[in-house]
């Protein structure tokens, strides 16, 4: 013990209440903060240890050592990315006390679009998707209009311009609300793109290049993904993508979109929607990584809807026309070795995205990544650097949602400064992808499902459905679908949910309580139905597919 004390005397500054003649109201004071009255109480840079028995089991521990020598930082944490994720997970750090900054810089695209605070979700992803699909159906809703009794003259046009203002307005609203939390938590916003240049320090260079290096306890990388440009001629001379897109001054006019992920196809939708010439050209499959039933039911309807696929067709080379009635010509190759030669005012590239981890000084502290994709390994959000951590996009093999960022970034702020043990669960989480056609799922692609399990082992039920709405209006007949995947041994416990339908978001949200808590198919023919609505299809549904009955539905 003498040694021991003699090493706690070394470090800690002492206080006699007894000799002192406000020593009764010091006291007071330190029950306060302390919960005791007793003493010794030893505090360590304001943090309280305990009494003697409590430090000493610190030492034995290697706690006090680690309080003792701790290095002083800037700050506790800094997050490099201003996105959903890294501004949920530095609000609720600041919560629980602790003194933290976030980095977030928008590098111009190659035609010079940025944004502002907010990462993609906001400023070039879900809001502005969400919206301009918004746009379209309010398009397609006046078109049925006439079949419910209303009149209008024969001529109805969209404008461009004030969608785009209005949708920019919004926009611009959600970044300076984002400043405004972040100043009200405390936490320091610096706009200014952050490198690793040492263990525990980071470089800021701002706009203007100025640098200034500030150091941490812990990091959390959130720098997200942009849009990949192929190696081809007149790429990034001439097109654009997602990053882009929202904030074109004028309308994009006769458009060629290339790719098929969901980025591409969306965008493809509303554009349609809005009354633009729209053409996809498309290299393999449509939504690579989704239920591929699905994927070219929603492909079969986006054609029947108007838009033009080339597929299976990648693109050689775009070429400015210096006259002509379009702007762009743009080069392909079938599958068949034949040449597609097509005219657009806009070409617009959805052909993937890239983590955003090549240029932040990774290398420089020894984080591993993956060297094909430049996604990052992770344990419970940690690198296999201790005091490094990354959620969002840029993590290997997790969903790419913005729902999952932010669950992920306030649960590991909880681990690390409060009391939280809870993990984010990456398992059976909800998406909806906003095409025309809107496809919301949950859980195993029957592809997947087939191959995790055996294609003995699962149960498939579906059943195309006519909403009641588009029957008035002479829409197309059971063009929308739905089915569950089932898993036999486990009393057919639902590991698939798929929804092809209006309002898919509103739907498969709803669903996704009971899937994450183990439903059942007897569950869910145990609940009753909202009649009439599309939803109610999933408490009924009796055809499964290898009986090879017919799905059709006629009446309601």
């Amino acid at each position: 013990m003498i040694s021991f004390r003699k090493k706690i005397a070394a470090f800690v500054y002492s206080i006699t209440f007894n000799i002192l003649k406000n020593g009764h109201e010091l006291q007071q004071a330190m029950a306060a903060k302390a919960g005791r009255a007793t003493v010794p109480q030893v505090f360590i840079r304001g943090q309280h240890v305990g009494g003697c028995d409590d430090t000493f089991a610190a030492h034995c521990s290697g706690k006090l050592q680690e309080m003792l020598f701790e290095e002083k930082f800037d700050y506790d944490l800094i997050v490099i990315g201003g996105g959903s994720g890294g501004l949920a997970a530095s609000k609720e750090a600041a919560r629980l006390g602790k003194k933290v900054a976030v980095l977030d810089f928008v590098t111009p695209t190659p035609i010079g679009t940025t944004w502002g605070l907010g990462g993609t979700c906001v400023n070039v992803g879900c809001i502005p998707k969400k919206l301009m699909h918004q746009a379209a159906i309010l398009g397609q809703s006046i078109k049925d209009a006439k079949n419910y009794g209303w009149s209008y003259g024969d001529k109805v046009e969209h404008n461009w311009a004030v969608m785009r203002g209005n949708v920019q307005d919004y926009i611009g609203s959600l970044n300076w609300n984002y400043k405004v939390q972040l100043r009200s938590e405390q936490v320091k916003y610096i706009n200014a793109y952050g490198q690793f240049v040492e263990d525990h320090k980071i470089k800021a260079v701002d706009k203007k290049n100025k640098e200034t290096l500030m150091s941490s306890k812990h990091f959390i990388i959130a720098t997200g993904e942009r849009p990949r440009y192929p190696d081809i001629e007149g790429a990034k001379e001439y097109c654009i993508t997602s990053d882009d897109v929202f904030s074109l001054e004028k309308s994009p006019g006769k458009t060629l979109v290339i790719g098929a992920s969901y980025v591409a196809l969306e965008c493809a939708g509303f554009l349609k929607g809005i009354g633009l010439d729209v053409t996809v050209m498309v290299r393999s499959i449509l939504l690579r990584g989704f239920d591929q039933d699905m994927a070219e039911r929603i492909g079969s309807y986006m054609q029947s809807d108007g838009i033009k696929f080339i597929r299976p067709c990648v693109p050689q080379k775009v070429e400015k026309i210096e006259s002509a009635e379009h702007k762009l010509k743009v080069t392909g190759k079938m599958q068949s070795g034949e040449e597609v030669v097509g005219e657009y005012d806009t070409v617009l590239f959805a052909i993937g995205r890239d983590a955003c981890t090549n240029n932040i000084g990774l290398e420089k502290v020894g984080v591993q990544v993956n060297p094909k994709n430049g996604k990052i390994p992770v344990v419970s959000e940690q690198t296999n650097v201790p005091h490094i951590y990354a959620i969002g996009d840029v993590l290997e093999g997790k969903p790419e949602l913005t729902p999952v960022a932010i669950e992920a970034g306030q649960l590991l702020a909880r681990r690390l400064y409060g009391d939280g043990v809870i993990q984010c669960d990456y398992d059976f989480i909800p998406t909806t992808v906003f095409t025309p056609l809107e496809y919301g799922c949950i859980g195993y692609s029957e592809e997947n499902a087939i191959e995790k399990y055996g294609e003995d082992q699962i149960e498939v039920y579906h059943s195309n459905i006519t909403p009641l709405e588009w029957t008035i209006a002479k829409r197309e007949t059971n063009a929308c679908y739905v089915k569950l995947i089932c898993l036999i041994p486990e009393k057919e416990r639902v590991v698939g949910f798929h929804y092809l339908g209006p309002n898919a978001g509103e739907v498969t949200q709803g669903f996704a309580l009971g899937i994450k808590l183990g439903a059942t198919k007897a569950d869910f023919d145990a609940t009753i139905g909202i009649h009439p609505t599309c939803a109610e299809i999933f408490t009924t549904l009796s055809v499964t597919k290898r009986s090879g009955k017919s799905t059709e539905q006629s009446g309601c």
